[in-house]
């Protein structure tokens, strides 16, 4: 059986990650999907951006959730990477992306494709994210049963419990990747440095988590499991219950060769790529 590629932020090996380049770089490569991370912008919007804060991928500076759709677009979010966009790609003032314009780009595609919409929050949780995703899919005609849009067919995925156990009041366990990788939780609240007091409560909260996330994939909540390739190597026994038990599998980020067969060889379903065409010769 051979894997499903999806392309991580679309094809961010050649484009800057998740723009309108890189998400048409990797339909041109064939993926099979596409993964994007959405946050909300000061008014509202569901917009494609991996991190909480601008400055790593743009020439703007402070929190995504500060900014205005209208401000987010007067930024530079693709010359970073250096990389010359071809006409037929769009100018550097179109390269941001709302959850809706990816959707015209997918719709357009004129084959079946897929899209991996990862909800990115901080320690806290707020719904506000999900429900505004869903207001954007149920606007465009996005049908629950099966979650598809047209020749869109969408799951939802990340590493928060309470994000996942909120989307099963919408769409099945089968659409819902519960993300899982190894953390310190010391590490993490010490590089906050909240405090004694605090980094501990939080060191406690980031392992109960991970623990939670870790149940859901026992008990079939949910019905993908999205481990990174690290941990994959670091947990081979948990790997197989979890495919014994019949859970499909979409792992990242993978990009090495080695890391492709090892995908491979344990029949992983889906893997998320930086480089899809790149991956695609290795599995060939």
């Amino acid at each position: 059986m051979k894997p499903l590629i999806y392309a991580h932020r679309g094809a961010s090996t050649h484009f800057a990650e998740h723009t309108r380049a890189a998400y048409m770089q990797a339909l041109a490569d064939g993926a099979d999907g596409v993964e994007c991370d959405v946050h909300l912008t000061q008014d509202g919007q569901v917009v494609l951006i991996h991190d909480d804060t601008l400055e790593r991928t743009s020439n703007g500076f402070g929190d995504v959730t500060e900014h205005t759709l209208n401000e987010l677009r007067e930024l530079d979010f693709c010359s970073w990477k250096g990389a010359q966009i071809p006409d037929e790609f769009g100018g550097v003032s179109r390269q941001l992306l709302t959850l809706s314009e990816l959707l015209d780009i997918l719709l357009a595609a004129g084959r079946d494709i897929g899209l991996a919409i990862e909800f990115k929050h901080s320690v806290s949780f707020d719904a506000a994210l999900e429900q505004a995703t869903l207001a954007v899919l149920i606007s465009r005609g996005w049908v629950a049963e099966g979650s598809k849009l047209g020749n869109v067919v969408i799951s939802f995925m990340s590493f928060s419990p309470d994000s996942l156990e909120t989307m099963a009041n919408y769409v099945s366990g089968d659409q819902l990747c519960q993300l899982v990788d190894d953390v310190d939780a010391e590490d993490i609240a010490a590089s906050l440095d909240l405090g004694p007091v605090a980094n501990a409560a939080l060191a406690l909260l980031v392992k109960k988590s991970l623990e939670r996330a870790e149940r859901n994939l026992d008990d079939g909540t949910v019905g993908l499991a999205g481990p990174g390739i690290d941990y994959v190597r670091r947990h081979p026994e948990r790997i197989q219950t979890w495919l014994t038990a019949g859970r499909r599998f979409r792992v990242w980020t993978v990009d090495a060769p080695e890391d492709v067969d090892l995908c491979v060889s344990l029949g992983i379903h889906e893997i998320t790529a930086n480089d899809p065409a790149a991956v695609r010769g290795v599995i060939r």
